[in-house]
């Protein structure tokens, strides 16, 4: 599946990304792994910023995260646009 990142949030442990699929779903994504699909933009930010998407682990330790610990902003403006190259 193709997803076109959208907004991302940087945290200690990596980047928060959301992203957008062909079908114009919404997808909360971490270390290259989508956590769903959503028609809202923030749906997938509210579910993700929740911890409520499944078990997200550490990319390095393998640990299970706690996704509140690193304070992702429910509002979309809030995160960073990516800029597509070329």
């Amino acid at each position: 599946m193709q997803i076109k990142l959208l907004l991302s949030y940087d945290t200690e442990v990596g980047t928060f990304y959301i992203g957008q699929s062909l079908d114009g779903r919404f997808h909360p994504i971490f270390d290259g792994e989508s956590y769903g699909s959503y028609y809202q933009v923030w749906q997938a930010i509210e579910d993700l910023s929740n911890d409520a998407v499944g078990e997200i682990c550490h990319p390095i330790t393998g640990e299970l995260l706690d996704v509140t610990d690193y304070d992702l902003p429910l509002d979309y403006q809030e995160w960073e646009t990516v800029y597509s190259r070329g």
